[in-house]
């Protein structure tokens, strides 16, 4: 049956639709970060252990990245704006869980949430960006899907350092203006044009679709298989450094700097993070290999 675009229907003009994918994008980052400077709140009041925090850190790393993989080609079905919606819906939900925090398993939740939400928007809320960009400066929408996004975490982390340490309300105030902000991005994307053109079909057939996206398939190119390995190999590594940081950063700042100070804790978070979306720009400028041996 014939294709067809809700661009047609009396939305948002594509400007700002990309404005309002890009905006939502970078909350839905801002927001992950907003509970690091607190690790050091829940460690000292709620006696929560560094493992515990090593715990909630693993657990949210392994939900963006299972989100990605899993549910990464759903937006394609369902569409980029209701696959969008849900992801800031996700990040809401893990906000107000985290707003409750008084042990390790409260935590834990918020983190599941977040982490779901950074995986699903990376994917529905990357691709409407990009989906819906100016055609000038066509850099614009990479800058803003590759880059943004990791600077966007020690941003919120920044932040809400600042907000726990010197403003009230340190263990609510954060969560409530990132929650406030996060659903008024729901209300603009329900205002927004869907960018996916899709085909008439029934409900069932949808799902199905739907649900072969959920399986996640992997493809090598012939002669790619040790560049992807070594890279694999240093994402993981990096991956790593970068939990690492995100567990221990106060339990590091109280012995090693003598301060329990969250925007302190933040700062150090802070300055491993931020080298990720300067590495991006630096190696953006070297030349890719093209030539992958042989074996």
């Amino acid at each position: 049956m014939a294709a067809h675009s809700l661009y047609g229907q009396r939305r948002l003009p594509p400007k700002a639709a990309f404005v309002v994918g890009s905006a939502t994008l970078i909350l839905t980052f801002l927001a992950s970060g907003t509970p690091i400077p607190l690790y050091s709140t829940y460690r000292l009041e709620d006696g929560i252990s560094n493992s515990g925090l090593a715990l909630t850190t693993v657990v949210y790393f392994t939900m963006t990245a299972l989100s990605l993989l899993l549910l990464g080609r759903l937006s394609n079905h369902l569409g980029r704006r209701p696959v969008g919606i849900a992801a800031l819906l996700s990040s809401i939900a893990g906000g107000l869980a985290l707003m409750h925090v008084a042990a390790l398993p409260a935590l834990v939740v918020g983190r599941v949430l977040q982490g779901i939400a950074c995986g699903v928007a990376s994917s529905a809320l990357g691709s409407y960006v990009i989906d819906t960009a100016p055609e000038a400066p066509r850099w614009l929408a990479a800058l803003i899907t590759s880059i943004v996004p990791p600077l966007a975490v020690p941003l919120g982390a920044l932040l809400s350092g600042a907000i726990v340490e010197y403003g009230p309300a340190p263990r609510v105030l954060t969560y409530s203006i990132m929650v406030c902000a996060l659903a008024l991005g729901v209300v603009l994307l329900l205002a927004c044009p869907e960018s996916v053109e899709r085909h008439d079909s029934s409900a069932a057939a949808a799902a199905v679709a739907a649900l072969r996206t959920l399986r996640p398939h992997v493809r090598v190119p012939a002669g790619a298989g040790r560049p992807l390995f070594v890279a694999g190999t240093v994402a993981l590594a990096t991956w790593s450094l970068g939990g690492f940081f995100q567990a221990f950063a106060p339990g590091l700042t109280a012995d090693r700097l003598g301060t329990d100070n969250t925007f302190v804790v933040a700062l150090v978070f802070a300055s491993l993070s931020v080298l990720s979306p300067v590495g991006g720009v630096l190696t953006g400028r070297l030349r890719p290999c093209r030539d992958h041996g042989a074996g």
